[in-house]
C-alpha cells in the first residue's frame, strides 16, 4: 500500500502541493484529476523521489521512504512514466525495452520480459528494430508503458498516459493499465485531465485544485454523481 500523509511540494516560493493525503491500495487504480497546474505531476514526482518533499511523509508498505533517493525507490519496485513521451529516440524499440529492464529490481529474465511485452503489444514486435523516434505517438506511448512495466513494478505512476492520442489508442492503453493492476496486484496511480475516462477505469479518484484535494471518493460513485461532467467547475 502507498500512503501520502500531509505531503507538501514547493519550488522556491511556489507551492505546488499543499498538504495532500491519499491512500492507494494493491491491485487497484487510483486517479488523480485536475487541470494544468493543479499539482498532479508534482505529486507523482514527489512519490518517485524526483521532486523535493517540503513536508509530510511518503509511506510504502508501512515504510517511510521520504528520505530515500529515487534510484532506491526504483529498487523497491516503483516505476514512473512521466508526461511527454520520454524515450531514447535514437535507440530501437527493443533496445529501449532492454535498457528499461536493466534498472531496478527484476522478476523475469530479459528475453522472457520482452516476449511478454510483445504478446501484449504485437505491433511493438513488428517495430522491434525501428528507432523509437520514428514511431507514431500511440506506438511511442506503448513503448513507454512497456518500459515502465517490464520489470513488473509493484507501484506504477503514470502521468497523462492519454495525452494527444486517438481514442482507439487511448482505449488500448487503458485496457493495458487496468489489466496490469489486476494481473500483478500492483498499485497504479494515474494523473489525468480526462476525468470521465480515468474514473471509468479506476477504483478511487481524487480531484486536485491549486495543490489541494477538493473532491475524493469511489470512482463509480463520482461518475454516478455526475462529477465528470461538472469537474471543470471544480478546477476553477
Amino acid at each position: 500500500m502507498l500512503e501520502l500523509r500531509d505531503v507538501k511540494v514547493s519550488y522556491g516560493a511556489v507551492e505546488a502541493v499543499r498538504g495532500v493525503s491519499i491512500t492507494a491500495r494493491p491491485g487497484t487504480t487510483t486517479a488523480i484529476l485536475g487541470a494544468n497546474g493543479a499539482g498532479k505531476s508534482s505529486l507523482l514526482r514527489v512519490i518517485s523521489g524526483i521532486a523535493p518533499l517540503r513536508g509530510g511523509s511518503i509511506i510504502i508498505d508501512s515504510r517511510d521512504v521520504s528520505k530515500i533517493p529515487a534510484e532506491r525507490r526504483a529498487k523497491l519496485g516503483l516505476a514512473h512514466a512521466m508526461e511527454g513521451r520520454r524515450l531514447f529516440r535514437q535507440l530501437t524499440v527493443e533496445e529501449n525495452l532492454r535498457l528499461a529492464w536493466s534498472f531496478g529490481s527484476r522478476k523475469a529474465p530479459v528475453a522472457e520480459a520482452v516476449d511478454d511485452i510483445y504478446q501484449r503489444f504485437p505491433i511493438l514486435e513488428e517495430k522491434a528494430k525501428v528507432q523509437a523516434g520514428y514511431l507514431s505517438g500511440g506506438q511511442q506511448q506503448m513503448v513507454i508503458l512497456s518500459c515502465a512495466t517490464i520489470r513488473q513494478p509493484s507501484y506504477l505512476l503514470l502521468d497523462e498516459p492519454s495525452l494527444g492520442l486517438a481514442p482507439i489508442i487511448v482505449t488500448q492503453i487503458y485496457e493495458f493499465i487496468t489489466g496490469y493492476a489486476r494481473r500483478s496486484g500492483a498499485t497504479v496511480i494515474i494523473a489525468e485531465q480526462m476525468a470521465s475516462l480515468a474514473l471509468r477505469v479506476s477504483d478511487h479518484g481524487y480531484v486536485l485544485r491549486r495543490g489541494r484535494i477538493v473532491l475524493e471518493g469511489e470512482s463509480r460513485k463520482l461518475l454516478a454523481d455526475g462529477i465528470a461532467n461538472a469537474l471543470s467547475a471544480s478546477y476553477l
